[in-house]
């Protein structure tokens, strides 16, 4: 056993996944979200497609817990659960997809998911209709399924939310609730077809106490109230994530 200790310390590109996580650590406590479009690019650059899935999944189910119970009390929990049924229903076909698919593909899926999502949210639109049950239900599948293929789950539910004129405390909230709730139903699936790798689990144990302290700080930034509060919110998050998705080029490897 501590041996793979030693090989998780000694894992070429691990200084670039800490950086990396103590970024995405403040973009998670702070947005809500982002710390899987930050991370992936960053780690499918490192780490063969399913460790990377593996390497996200235990850093991003650990490291948020201190910001979860302010989420369950402003959240909008009916909607959180609608998400997560959707994602769990799609989920096991996009991590059989995932396992034919080749790094450098995965890696260039990731990084333009990433701008494609990233573009889309900067137009400004906004959905001004009733997010239904069955509309929450649906986004919730489409993420589980980018889950499963990219290791990315956030993106169309944060188009939906972030499109939306929810506040931002409740859009926050309910992405912070969806995105931990598929990081355990990702642990489980991973399990089940049998892609569970222990080096890059235990890296992102590793990962997640640093990971944890940038959530808390980025938690602490996050300000609510004010005229200018739902601007900053947005620009914060979105030169982040550009950041992660260039640092992130298949082209650096």
């Amino acid at each position: 056993m501590p041996e793979i200790f030693s090989a998780a310390l000694a894992l070429p590109g691990l200084g670039w996944l800490l950086t990396t996580v103590l970024i995405a650590g403040l973009v998670r406590g702070f947005a809500g979200f982002g710390s899987g479009m930050i991370i992936m690019p960053v780690a499918s650059s490192v780490l063969d497609p399913v460790a990377a899935l593996v390497f996200l999944t235990m850093t991003d189910l650990v490291g948020p817990l201190p910001i979860l119970p302010r989420a369950l009390k402003e959240g909008n929990r009916p909607d959180a659960v609608r998400l997560a049924i959707g994602a769990a229903l799609a989920m096991p076909v996009g991590v059989l997809s995932l396992s034919y698919m080749s790094q450098e593909t995965f890696g260039w899926v990731v990084t333009v998911a990433v701008f494609v999502l990233l573009g889309m949210l900067m137009t400004g639109w906004r959905y001004h209709g009733i997010l239904t049950p069955r509309l929450v239900l649906g986004t919730g599948a489409l993420g589980g399924f980018m889950c499963g293929a990219t290791g990315l789950a956030g993106p169309p539910v944060i188009m939906l939310y972030m499109a939306s004129t929810l506040p931002i405390w409740i859009i926050r909230a309910n992405l912070i609730l969806y995105l931990w709730t598929v990081d355990l139903m990702m642990i489980v699936t991973i399990w089940v077809y049998d892609l569970f790798d222990l080096l890059p689990a235990v890296v992102g144990l590793t990962l997640a106490v640093p990971f944890m302290l940038a959530n808390l700080v980025g938690a602490a930034l996050f300000r609510p109230s004010g005229p200018s509060a739902e601007v900053w919110f947005r620009r914060a998050a979105y030169v982040m994530i550009a950041g992660a998705a260039l640092m992130g080029l298949p082209l650096w490897n």
